[in-house]
């Protein structure tokens, strides 16, 4: 309200009796009756005063940016527990979360990289086929729109049928276990159809119909648009208790744990600050071109302001200084920095041999737009020396603000000397490490995508191997059965010729025996071959693959090592760069 925040109190008069009196063309009571106001401010005031309400009250701020970096920009993991509330609380807080979560995700900068992760147990609810809750229209506005800003969903069910199908459809990577029902497998092959239609790919809805059905246990499909086809994995035996949610005193316990982190702040009191210690001494009285207490005379090109005095302040002294306001333009090409700062000092006027010292002067907050043009009514002023009367020693002291701020005015940034990026002005260094550690992650992925591309010639040579290997495979398989089967016959054949043939036909049944057998022998060495040929491809790609992490896991810890290696840079400005807008007398209320 009028750029200052309130409280409940004030808030609840606010609304009663506004601080303004019109809304566009229309009067405050015609836009909004008080008896209107009034019913509202009532609601309002229940709420606050409900103990039920209370505990909202509580805990801390629900800031997106807070909850995700840590005080020193870090990233860490929040979790929030909605178990102990009733229905009408969780849809409350899940809804009144992912607004804000999209609301922090539309003010992010578009990124490939990924920035966040939100992630939510049991979608149950929250996201229906055809009821429209409160919680359904942010996170479907997420799923469409989170990925263009960095930002992943990840949802989990066990019944699919409880999702909405847009969702399902804007879902890009899917992990799928076992389906008990059809209604369950008709709106997974659904919403993988929808999927594969947004992302311009082909669908084969009998294959994953056949895939879906031959699903077993610990067995998963991923079914991915940035991949060809769909792929089958098994996951690996896990031990799991199954001990259910944590108890609130349980989350307590683990919220009480000490923290690993390390505040370093001063000791408030017996400081005295280096500045304070060395600070100048106090100006010598000035002497008067006109008697204390009456407004001093000065030359009509004497550009003349008074500095704002407090609202309730009575009889105001005001006493004489220069103030001056300049624009400085900080350039270093080399750390690609083109930035510009407005710089407002105020120093005393004296009858020293110096009347305006820019070294004692200090710099302002005030900018030129809160000057005032007339003084508070009765107030007093200080004797004005005779030298601020002139209009020609402005434009002197206005020639040596420019010098000295050349030489004293400073902007120091922090750098990463490895990505080659600095601050910006006004930017925390928390700020500064959460958007170098997004550059990083972007570096890295984008070296991540070329050391893929320089391996996938390798990887597509091996697949070819081992998919002739395969095909090998399964031919001398096929031949060794062939060749079995006929020296099963062959032998039986003779034994048979021997009980009842001549034993010309023994012998010949017997040599063809033989023979089959030697082929048999010949043709199950060629499978054992197969098999060896298959497995030494296999292992070939199991070692390229080992590489390919290893160097993906020396690229990330290169990209972490740069994100947290910083530097200090101190940048000059040129006289050349620094445009004075106002060098003037400034009438400065007394403290």
């Amino acid at each position: 309200m009028n750029g200052r925040g309130v409280d409940a109190a004030g808030l609840i008069l606010a609304v009663q009796k506004p601080p303004f009196e019109q809304i566009g063309v229309l009067g405050v009571d015609a836009f909004y009756p008080p008896d209107d106001r009034f019913e509202l401010a009532s609601a309002i005031n229940s709420l606050f005063a409900s103990p039920n309400f209370q505990p909202w009250l509580k805990g801390a701020s629900l800031d997106i940016d807070r909850i995700l970096y840590t005080e020193s920009g870090k990233p860490r993991i929040a979790i929030f527990t909605i178990a102990h509330l009733d229905d009408a609380e969780r849809m409350f807080f899940v809804s009144l979360l992912l607004g804000t979560v999209l609301a922090w995700t539309r003010a992010q900068r578009g990124t490939s990289s990924l920035r966040a992760l939100v992630y939510m147990d049991e979608i149950f609810g929250y996201f229906p086929p055809s009821a429209e809750p409160p919680s359904k229209r942010p996170l479907l506005t997420l799923l469409k729109q989170a990925r263009a800003f960095g930002v992943g969903i990840v949802l989990a069910t066990q019944n699919p049928v409880d999702i909405d199908y847009k969702g399902l459809s804007n879902t890009g990577t899917w992990f799928i276990g076992r389906l008990q029902t059809e209604r369950d497998k008709a709106r997974v092959l659904e919403g993988l159809e929808g999927a594969s239609a947004t992302a311009g790919g082909g669908f084969d809805r009998g294959a994953m119909e056949q895939t879906l059905a031959s699903l077993g246990k610990r067995v998963f499909l991923l079914h991915s648009v940035h991949e060809s086809a769909p792929v089958t994995f098994k996951t690996r035996w896990t031990l799991s208790y199954l001990r259910g949610p944590l108890t609130r005193q349980e989350i307590r316990q683990l919220a009480s744990a000490p923290s690993t982190e390390i505040s370093a702040e001063p000791a408030a009191s017996g400081v005295v600050s280096a500045a304070a210690a060395a600070a100048p001494p106090q100006a010598t009285p000035a002497t008067s071109t006109a008697s204390a207490g009456v407004r001093p005379m000065v030359e009509p090109d004497v550009a003349e302001y008074f500095l704002p005095a407090a609202p309730s302040a009575a009889g105001v002294a005001y006493g004489p200084t220069v103030l001056a306001c300049a624009n400085v333009q900080f350039v270093d090409a080399k750390r690609k920095v083109d930035t510009m700062r407005t710089f407002t000092h105020v120093t005393p006027i004296t009858d020293n041999p110096v009347p305006v010292d820019w070294h004692q002067a200090r710099e302002s907050d005030v900018s030129v737009a809160d000057l005032e043009r007339a003084p508070v009514e009765g107030a007093s002023f200080a004797a004005l020396p005779a030298v601020a009367g002139k209009g020609k020693s402005y434009a002197k002291w206005s020639k040596e603000y420019v010098t000295w701020l050349g030489a004293n005015a400073t902007l120091d940034l922090l750098c990463s000397p490895a990505l080659g990026i600095c601050s910006n002005v006004g930017e925390s260094e928390r700020d500064f490490r959460i958007r170098l550690s997004q550059v990083a992650r972007e570096d890295r992925d984008g070296k991540v995508d070329k050391l893929r591309q320089k391996y996938a010639p390798k990887v597509a040579q091996l697949e070819e191997r081992k998919r002739r290997a395969e095909q090998a495979l399964q031919r001398q398989t096929e031949q060794s059965r062939a060749s079995k089967l006929d020296t099963a016959l062959s032998v039986g054949s003779a034994i048979f010729g021997s009980l009842f043939g001549s034993r010309g036909s023994m012998i010949t049944k017997a040599g063809s025996a033989s023979r089959s057998f030697s082929r048999a022998s010949r043709e199950s060495s060629d499978v054992d071959r197969a098999n060896a040929d298959l497995a030494a491809v296999g292992e070939q790609m199991a070692e390229l693959e080992s590489a390919l992490q290893s160097d993906i896991v020396q690229l990330t810890a290169v990209a972490e090592a740069a994100a947290e290696q910083l530097e200090t840079v101190v940048v000059k400005p040129k006289k050349t760069n620094i445009a004075v807008q106002l060098v003037a007398l400034a009438w400065e209320p007394a403290s």
